[in-house]
């Protein structure tokens, strides 16, 4: 019988400049998950149901394989923003 793992990873908004390319200089900014909440996007509470909208219509992009889906919750942060914990499940 297979182990249902669980992966706790975090929402985080990057910035990134193309330094290459006939992109050079290129800004925008990416979505992307990090395993520890230090490194994790503190979002204000009118645009962080935006950022989770956006995960979940990519979904069918990141799950398959062993990556049976993801769980997605709001944990408060300092300041009254908010952090989202995506929880991975691989099995």
């Amino acid at each position: 019988m297979d182990k249902q793992f669980n992966n706790v990873l975090y929402f985080a908004v990057l910035p990134q400049i193309a330094v290459s390319g006939t992109s050079f200089g290129r800004t925008e900014q990416v979505l992307t998950l990090v395993p520890d909440k230090n490194f994790a996007s503190a979002f204000f509470p009118e645009e962080v149901d935006t950022y989770i909208q956006v995960f979940r219509n990519r979904l069918s992009h990141l799950v398959g394989g062993h990556v049976t889906g993801y769980e997605i919750e709001k944990e408060t942060a300092s300041g009254g923003r908010l952090y989202v914990r995506a929880t991975q499940n691989v099995g």
